[in-house]
C-alpha cells in the first residue's frame, strides 16, 4: 500500500512538472524566426521599462539641439519656458533669421552674445551645449562687422602647407569662442574638395584641400586648438559631402556616382588619434551603400561604417532636420524616429527654416520621441545609450561635473 501511495505521489509530481514546462514553452514559444510575435515583444518590452515618464522625457530632452529666436532671453519668455519644460541638451545660435529674412536672430555683438549665453546657461538645469557654425570664411556666424575677430576660410588655411596658418587661425577662433561662453563648434569641415563647383562646399571655400591627407593634417590642428580651450569640435559632414553637385538645404543630394572611399580617411585618422568626439551627419544618399536612406537615417552608414568600421563611440549629431533633403521626402515624425533608430544621438533642429518659426518645436520633437518609445517604435535602451554618450561628452569637456 505504501508503495502504491509513493508511486502516485511521483506521478502527480511529474505531471505538475511536465505541465509547467509545457506552459512555459507555450507562453514563450518563438515563431519561425526565433522571435516572439509583435504583441509578445511589446508586452515583454513594457515589462522591461526602467524609466519613469519624467525620467524618460528628461533623457530625451538631452537628445535635442534646438535653435531659437531671441537676442535676450528673459524669464517667462518663450525660450526660457522651452529650456525649463523641454530641458534640451543644446542650443545653436545664428546671426540671420531665415523665416523673417532679417537680422538679427541671436547674435548682435560681442557683449550681447556673451550675456545671452550666460543667461541661457543659468536657466538650464543641466548645462547646455552652446553651439555655433564658426568655420571661418563664408560660414561664420561671428562676423567681423559685429565686432568679432576675422577668421579666414578653411580653403585659405589649407593653402599654407606648413600648417602654421591653420594653427594660428584656429587658435584665435578657439580663444574667442571660449571667452564668449561657447562650448561646441560645428567645425571643422573635413569634406575633401573633390568637386570645386560643389555649391555648398567647394564653391564656398569650406574645404582644406582636395587631398585627403592634407584635410586630415589641417583638421587635427584645428580640433586640437578647439579642445585645448574646452570647445567640442564637431567634424562634418559624414560620410563626406565634397563630391556633391546639389545643395542638401534645398533637395536630396545623391552622391552615388561621385563619392570616393577616400572621403572616410579624415574620420578614420581623427578617430585613431582620439580626436573625434562628435560627428555631424549629412543628408546625402549613396545607393551603393544604402539603396533606401540618406546617411542620417541609415543604419548601414551610422552603425556599420561609423561605429563598427571606423570605431567611433562619440556623439552623432544630425545635420538640420528641416533641410529640404529631409523635409521634402519625410514627415517630421518619420524622420526623427528613423534617425534615432539608425543611430543619431542628437537631433539638430535649427528652427530657422524659410517655412516658418515654431516656438513649440522643441516640445514637439520631445513628444514625437517620447510617444515612439511608449508605442514601442523606439527602444528605451536607445534613449539611454544616447543620453549616456551626451552626458559623458559634457563631463569630458567640463560642461558638467
Amino acid at each position: 500500500m505504501k508503495l502504491v501511495k509513493l508511486l502516485l505521489k511521483i506521478c502527480v509530481f511529474c505531471a505538475i512538472t511536465i505541465g509547467g514546462i509545457f506552459m512555459y514553452l507555450n507562453i514563450f514559444k518563438p515563431n519561425n524566426n526565433g522571435i516572439g510575435d509583435a504583441s509578445e515583444t511589446k508586452n515583454i518590452f513594457k515589462r522591461q521599462v526602467v524609466l519613469s515618464d519624467n525620467e524618460l522625457k528628461d533623457k530625451i530632452g538631452q537628445m535635442i539641439m534646438i535653435g531659437f529666436r531671441e537676442t535676450r532671453v528673459l524669464k517667462n519668455s518663450d525660450t526660457y519656458k522651452m529650456i525649463k519644460d523641454v530641458k534640451p541638451g543644446g542650443v545653436i545660435l545664428f546671426d540671420y533669421d531665415f523665416p523673417s529674412n532679417s537680422f538679427p536672430r541671436n547674435i548682435i555683438n560681442y557683449d550681447q552674445t556673451k550675456k545671452l549665453i550666460s543667461d541661457i546657461q543659468n536657466y538650464s538645469t543641466t548645462p547646455l551645449f552652446i553651439a555655433v557654425d564658426a568655420e571661418g570664411g563664408n560660414v561664420n556666424r561671428l562676423k567681423p562687422k559685429y565686432g568679432f575677430l576675422p577668421i579666414i576660410s578653411e580653403e585659405k588655411m589649407g593653402q599654407d602647407k606648413t600648417l602654421q596658418t591653420t594653427y594660428k587661425e584656429s587658435m584665435i577662433l578657439a580663444t574667442e569662442l571660449k571667452n564668449l561662453g561657447f562650448n561646441m563648434d560645428f567645425a571643422p569641415v573635413v569634406d575633401i574638395n573633390i568637386n570645386p563647383q560643389n555649391p555648398i562646399i567647394g564653391a564656398l571655400g569650406r574645404s582644406f584641400s582636395s587631398d585627403a591627407s592634407e584635410v586630415l593634417y589641417n583638421s587635427k590642428l584645428f580640433i586640437k586648438n578647439l579642445q585645448k580651450n574646452n570647445i567640442i569640435a564637431v567634424a562634418k559632414h559624414f560620410p563626406g559631402q565634397g563630391s556633391a553637385t546639389e545643395d542638401s538645404h534645398k533637395e536630396q543630394v545623391d552622391i552615388t556616382n561621385t563619392y570616393k572611399d577616400e572621403e572616410l580617411l579624415p574620420y578614420q585618422g581623427l578617430n585613431n588619434d582620439g580626436l573625434l568626439k562628435a560627428v555631424m551627419v549629412a543628408h546625402v544618399i549613396n545607393k551603393n551603400v544604402d539603396e533606401n536612406y540618406p546617411a542620417t537615417l541609415s543604419k548601414i552608414f551610422l552603425q556599420n561604417i561609423l561605429r563598427k568600421q571606423i570605431g567611433f563611440d562619440g556623439v552623432i549629431i544630425s545635420d538640420d532636420m528641416q533641410m529640404g533633403a529631409i523635409s521634402k521626402n519625410y514627415n517630421l515624425d518619420d524622420a526623427v524616429i528613423k534617425s534615432i533608430n539608425a543611430g543619431i544621438d542628437m537631433i539638430m533642429i535649427s528652427n530657422d527654416s524659410p517655412s516658418g518659426y515654431d516656438k513649440d518645436l522643441a516640445l514637439k520633437i520631445r513628444d514625437i520621441i517620447f510617444n515612439a518609445v511608449k508605442n514601442g517604435n523606439i527602444r528605451e535602451q536607445r534613449i539611454i545609450e544616447s543620453f549616456d554618450r551626451i552626458l559623458n561628452l559634457k563631463k569630458e569637456f567640463n560642461i558638467i561635473y
